[in-house]
């Protein structure tokens, strides 16, 4: 940041008076401009026939990650709810009306400054199609799924521990559980 929204001069990087970290803060009019992580909302689509379960995914049409696979998912806008941003996020990257459950995982990446979330959805019908962001849209078992070309950590954690919950839930019964993780270092490029 180098210069103010609230009167167009510049900032400086400095530690304000009863805080503890550097902010850009407006030498002319004080203005003290805070920076947050941006929060990234998604779902996990499952469609469950024949006793066979499929997540959507989708093929990124846009960096970070050209070409490599996600789950539908993207900033939170404001004046939107999570719920309705993973709605949002699902319809306009995979094209897939959902209906959203519970809050399923809850990832920190604090060295890219965000916060992401996906929410357990269970896809309506199977008119999807790729959207702007998406070069393609598929539906994968577990065992389909394309590991090594998974484009996020968050996604990846927030996948495995989904089939896992589901082998749980199978075996010994009971429902899903929240997860949450932090994830500290940057991504392996490929």
């Amino acid at each position: 940041m180098k210069f103010c929204s609230e009167c167009a001069q510049p900032v400086s990087l400095l530690i304000p008076p009863d805080d503890n970290r550097l902010r850009y803060v407006c030498s002319q009019c004080g203005t003290i401009h805070y920076q947050n992580p941006k929060m990234v909302i998604g779902s996990i689509p499952l469609w469950e026939s024949e006793g066979e379960s499929r997540v959507l995914l989708c093929k990124r049409a846009i960096e970070p990650r050209y070409g490599f696979w996600t789950l539908p998912a993207g900033f939170m806008e404001n004046d939107e709810t999570t719920n309705e941003a993973a709605l949002r996020e699902t319809m306009e990257e995979a094209g897939a009306r959902v209906e959203l459950h519970e809050l399923f995982s809850l990832l920190n990446v604090p060295h890219v400054h965000q916060v992401h979330m996906f929410y357990r959805a269970t896809l309506l019908d199977l008119d999807y199609a790729a959207g702007v962001e998406s070069l393609e849209v598929q539906l994968f078992t577990e065992a389909e799924i394309p590991w090594d070309e998974i484009a996020f950590p968050t996604v990846s954690h927030t996948l495995r521990e989904f089939f896992a919950d589901r082998k749980r839930i199978r075996s010994e019964g009971g429902g899903y559980h929240l997860h949450t993780r932090d994830i500290r270092k940057p991504m392996r490029q490929a």
